[in-house]
């Protein structure tokens, strides 16, 4: 259960013992290239859930996330009272819930499109990892080009897809929302000129949410 005070739907710490209060904030184990990490961090800056936010490196398995992740993945929330809750998607229903639906409308229909469109932005980010992991820790004689072909093939279906049709946008948005701004910011960072050709509706989407959310895109990978 949460320690924190709500007010006026946001999650407060207490004034009186407010020193205690903040030695048990929740901490994400995160990295600021990860758009996991930064789905995360946006969720939980847009719900008004105070979390803190430490550093690792994941590839150097410290004991931490090792501890507390098996699977050594970012992100990883830690609670107050040590448990811990991963993946990135499990973190954003439990953000949610804490928050009082916060991040994920009530409505069943309106919530289902909310969770698909953060499936299909967290299988965007799957898929562009995919290709850079196949990069990354292979020498340039054995990364295998019809695996990087079969990855970018389906990115630029999702790209497409969602250039097709993009989400609606405003100042109440939803995980689905901030999912895909850590995903296009991801695309951004990794394949920045490669992924924008031909996707007009999709870039201005990308520039209307930072717009409307300068605080969350704050958090986004650059």
């Amino acid at each position: 259960m949460s320690r924190f005070a709500k007010t006026n739907g946001r999650f407060t710490v207490p004034a009186t013992n407010r020193d205690q209060w903040e030695l048990t904030v929740p901490k994400v184990l995160f990295s600021p290239a990860s758009p996991y990490s930064t789905k995360v961090r946006m969720a939980a800056l847009y719900a008004g859930v105070p979390i803190e936010s430490v550093q690792v490196d994941s590839n150097a398995e410290p004991t931490e996330l090792i501890s507390a992740n098996p699977l050594g993945k970012i992100p990883t929330l830690i609670l107050d009272d040590g448990k811990a809750i991963f993946d990135s998607r499990v973190i954003t229903q439990y953000l949610n819930r804490m928050s009082g639906n916060k991040i994920f409308p009530r409505n069943a229909e309106k919530r289902l499109e909310a969770e698909q469109l953060e499936s299909i932005a967290d299988g965007l980010c799957d898929v562009l990892l995919a290709h850079v992991y196949e990069r990354r820790f292979h020498p340039e004689e054995k990364i295998h080009q019809p695996w990087l072909d079969r990855q970018w093939g389906k990115a630029i279906r999702v790209l497409d897809h969602l250039n097709a049709a993009p989400p609606r946008l405003s100042k109440k948005i939803h995980g689905g929302h901030i999912a895909l701004a850590a995903a296009l910011a991801y695309a951004s960072l990794r394949f920045e000129g490669k992924w924008e050709k031909g996707r007009s509706k999709l870039k201005r989407w990308q520039k209307r949410f930072e717009e409307l959310h300068p605080e969350l895109a704050a958090l986004l990978p650059k």
